[in-house]
């Protein structure tokens, strides 16, 4: 068995509330048949893919990625508050429009300098980061050699895609775009990891406006 660790990160496939320019963070919405299709796709471009741990975020549009991709192996999916989106507090529910046009200072930090975001209720970027990236390390430290499926949520895939980059947080949302159902694939040797894909959607069968 290789010494190589795998991890598969995807982005959940898109929901009705992407189509609609909604917040969601710990609340949600349903995939569209078009997020359906995406998880479709990527879990045929996977389909040969040796998968030995799946995670996903417990909010059901991640759970239902997850169980899309997974197909018929029997790997089964453990559910991981650590990587539920970003809470976002009383901006959950609202349009991006509504929420620019109410709160103008916290909406450009969200976008343009995320270590200074926070709304009522809602975390910041660094606690979103220390969650994740602690649950994801602890992962990868109890299974060297595995290949590993975590589904999860755009700014969580931004967090630990920064940590594997070394990216500052100041530029997190410089691209590439975190499409729905995009991949993300990181190789771990001796410590060492590569990035192998970031954002990719080279298994989407058909274009689309998506969000």
């Amino acid at each position: 068995m290789s010494d190589n660790t795998i991890i598969y990160l995807v982005r959940h496939g898109q929901t009705e509330w992407n189509v609609q320019h909604r917040f969601q963070g710990h609340m949600d919405s349903p995939l569209t048949e078009f997020g359906i299709s995406q998880a479709q796709w990527l879990g045929d471009a996977l389909s040969e893919n040796q998968i030995d741990l799946i995670f996903s975020s417990t909010s059901l549009r991640a759970l239902k990625t997850a169980e899309i991709i997974r197909r018929d192996r029997e790997v089964s999916i453990t559910k991981c508050d650590d990587f539920k989106e970003i809470n976002l507090g009383v901006w959950e529910g609202q349009t991006q429009e509504t929420v620019k046009a109410t709160f103008e200072v916290q909406f450009n930090n969200f976008w343009n300098n995320p270590r200074e975001f926070h709304v009522e209720n809602s975390e910041t970027f660094i606690d979103v980061r220390n969650r994740a990236l602690n649950k994801l390390l602890d992962i990868v430290k109890s299974s060297t050699g595995k290949s590993i499926l975590i589904v999860t949520h755009t700014v969580v895939v931004k967090l630990l895609m920064a940590y594997f980059e070394k990216r500052i947080i100041k530029d997190l949302w410089n691209p590439p775009y975190i499409h729905p159902a995009c991949l993300c694939k990181v190789e771990i040797n001796n410590e060492i990891p590569s990035i192998l894909l970031h954002g990719d959607i080279s298994h989407y069968k058909e274009e689309h406006n998506t969000f």
